[in-house]
Order: C-alpha cells, then structure tokens, then sequence
C-alpha cells in the first residue's frame, strides 16, 4: 500500500468514524456520571452501566487499530500520535472526541467553518467543560469514601475541577489518595494548555485587528 492510498485511507476512516466515536464518548460520559452518583441503583444496573462503559473502550481500541494498521509505521505509530494512544488508555480523555463533532457537522452539511481563531476558543471552552466535569466526576469516585477527604461531595468535586482548570488553586478542597492527586496533575497540565490556548488565540485576534486599522489609517480615507 503505497503512501497515497494509506492517506486516502486514513481520511475516510476520519470521516467516517468521528461521529460514532464522538456518539460512544457520549455513552460512555453518561453511563459513567450515572454509575458515580446514583449509587442507589440496583446492582443489575450497575452492571450494565460498566458494559456499557466497557462497549465504548472498545471502539476506541478498533479505531486506534485501524489507524495502526493504515499508518504502516508499526511502533512508530505510538509514538508518533501520542495523543490519540493517550486518549485511547485514558478514559478521563474521551469526551474530548466529542469537539470533534463540530467539524463533522459543517463538512457534511457544506457549510463554513468558524475562523481559526474562534475555532481554538470554541474547542478550548468546550473541552475545559468535558475534562473538568470527567475529573470532578472521577476524584468524586475517588475521594468520597476516603479517610482525612476534603471532597466529600460532588459540590465539591466540581469546585476543586474548576478551580484547578483556572490555575487558581484555592487549596480549601484537595484530593488525598494516590489516584485522586495524579487526576489533580493531569487536569494542571490541562488547564495551563487550555489557559495557553485562549489568550494565545485572543492575543492573536487583537493583533490582527490592530494591525488591520493601522493599514487603513496609513491608506487614508476613500477618494471622492
């Protein structure tokens, strides 16, 4: 298979799965916020709620091996994309596919898409919801039955998310256990990304209409 084909290849398999891997991070979000906090479930529902949980890990396993299998790069492929082998180990990231509905939706229709610099705020704003309300929802899990817990609600999971997402770090609800404080590092590095983006983005907009007036000033009014 020479490198045109795979590239051919590569781009309708893109096309064609965003919207079910997106559909299966919906799922699995679902499924997971309800497995979290309604505990008083029966367990038969429990049980479904982790097959479900389960049935969208392993979508993502096929598309990471389908994406494997058409690179041709073998190892290279792992190290090369990174992101998408995180995204597939970690969980905590999938929701994240779901950003990539948008531009499913606009090339099916025809439409437009949003400038790139609106498109950073909009995937920024968008994934800093999704991550904050998975790790609130997995240091809840982590955290609610632990001794010395500050967390000891979903309340305060969501508070400890979105004030770590804004580097703030108020320090008033912290997580205690092993697992709880590696999602607190994760969701760090996140936020400063996410923060970096925005004002990167905006930053470059004011820019670009700075510099837009300062060309009509020098060009003068339109002639009679």
């Amino acid at each position: 298979m020479d490198d045109d084909s795979r590239t051919r290849r590569w781009e309708r398999w893109e096309e064609h799965a965003a919207l079910p891997l997106a559909i299966a991070s919906l799922l699995y979000l679902a499924a997971y916020a309800t497995h979290v906090l309604a505990v008083g479930l029966p367990l038969i529902a429990h049980d479904v709620l982790r097959a479900v949980i389960g049935a969208s890990w392993a979508v993502f396993v096929v598309d990471y091996a389908v994406h494997w299998r058409l690179s041709g790069r073998r190892l290279g492929f792992v190290t090369r994309h990174w992101l998408d082998t995180l995204v597939m180990l970690l969980p905590l990231l999938w929701p994240l596919r779901i950003v990539r509905l948008y531009d499913v939706v606009q090339r099916r229709r025809g439409h437009a898409r949003l400038p790139l610099n609106a498109r950073v705020v909009l995937y920024a704003g968008l994934s800093a919801l999704l991550l904050g309300f998975s790790s609130a929802l997995a240091v809840y899990q982590q955290e609610r039955g632990a001794p010395r817990a500050t967390i000891r609600t979903f309340g305060d999971s969501v508070w400890w998310a979105c004030s770590t997402l804004a580097t703030v770090g108020y320090g008033d609800v912290t997580p205690v256990t092993p697992l709880g404080r590696t999602i607190a590092v994760g969701l760090m590095v996140c936020g400063l990304a996410l923060l970096g983006a925005i004002t990167g983005s905006a930053s470059s907009l004011f820019l670009q209409r700075f510099s837009r007036e300062e060309d009509e000033e020098r060009e003068g009014p339109p002639g009679p």
